[in-house]
Formats: C-alpha cells, sequence, structure tokens
C-alpha cells in the first residue's frame, strides 16, 4: 500500500484526479513504478497521530495503577479503552457468528476488546467493537490519559504536575 498526504485536488475533464502532494518524489517514484492495471484509492481526512511520549506516559500510569490497585494492567488497559468514548461500533451479528467475530477482533490487539448486548432483531446479538489505542489520535489519547490520571489520583498515585500535564498536552496538539 502506498499513502500520499495532499494539500489540494482537483478533478480535470478527462475525469483525472490531480493531487498536490507534500512528497512529490514518492508520488512520482510510484507513478513511473505503476503497471495496466486497476488500483483503488481511499481518500480520508489528515489526523496528526499522538505522540509516542503519549502512550510511554499511559502505560507508565497503567503500571502505577495496577501496582497500586492490585490489578492486571491489561485489565485495566481493556478498561480504559472502554471508558474513553468514540472508539467503538456497534454491529448486529448472527448468532453463530458471535463467538467468531469477537476471537478474530480482540486478535487486532491487546485493546481490541468486545462486549455483547441482546438485539431486537431475532437470531442477533449486538457486538460492541472497540479499537485499540494504536489507533487513536491526540484527542483519543488525550482523553485515555486524563481519565488514567484521575484514576491515578483517586488511590493516590503520584502523576505528573498539572503544569507538567499541560505542557505535554501542549506537545500532543502540535
Amino acid at each position: 500500500m502506498v499513502q500520499f498526504d495532499f494539500t489540494a485536488a482537483r478533478v480535470n475533464e478527462d475525469g483525472e484526479l490531480c493531487l498536490k502532494v507534500i512528497n512529490t518524489p514518492a508520488a512520482r517514484q510510484f507513478v513511473l513504478g505503476m503497471r495496466e492495471r486497476m488500483y483503488t484509492c481511499k481518500v480520508k481526512e489528515y489526523r496528526q497521530k499522538r505522540s509516542l511520549d503519549a502512550n510511554a506516559y499511559f502505560w507508565v500510569l497503567c503500571d502505577k495503577l495496577a501496582e497500586a490497585t492490585n490489578q492486571p494492567k491489561e485489565l485495566i488497559y481493556r478498561e480504559a479503552v472502554r471508558n474513553i468514548g468514540g472508539n467503538c461500533d456497534t454491529v448486529c451479528v448472527i448468532n453463530s457468528a458471535v463467538n467468531k467475530l469477537r476471537q478474530m477482533w480482540q486478535h487486532n490487539g491487546l485493546g481490541w476488546v468486545t462486549d455483547v448486548l441482546p438485539s431486537k432483531v431475532r437470531g442477533c446479538t449486538n457486538v460492541i467493537v472497540y479499537y485499540g489505542s494504536s489507533t487513536y489520535d491526540r484527542s483519543q489519547m488525550a482523553r485515555l490519559i486524563d481519565n488514567i490520571v484521575q484514576d491515578c489520583q483517586a488511590v493516590g498515585v503520584e502523576t505528573l504536575p498539572p503544569d507538567k500535564l499541560e505542557a505535554l498536552k501542549d506537545e500532543w496538539a502540535r
């Protein structure tokens, strides 16, 4: 798969999509290497990725909270994923496929968890599929960390002082 970031686009009279790409040499290399076959292009709005510092800080707090509460940090992580909002979809699944869907979804990673709810559709179950933090944008990661900071403070686990936490959040916003 090839990915290009672009800042402008237009379509000419021949139906050709023209993009103003950020990395011209990479785009040129792709075009020169194309074969005569059909290609598919998916376009989504650019969202700046979270910093690795945010992820590292989350796991430090997760570990401290696990120690303070005598719970596995994996359980703490999974519950944190469930609680941030804006990171799940609900799908209606035939009852016989529920277990397979849940197993396959959870193979994506530690935070890719599922919950089930009854469906009004006969013979079906609603499955809530949560996306793991590896897919989070900065806003979602900030909520994840805000929540674990609150959890840590509630049991007396030391966290960054508010001014340093704000500086870290400012760094995520850039």
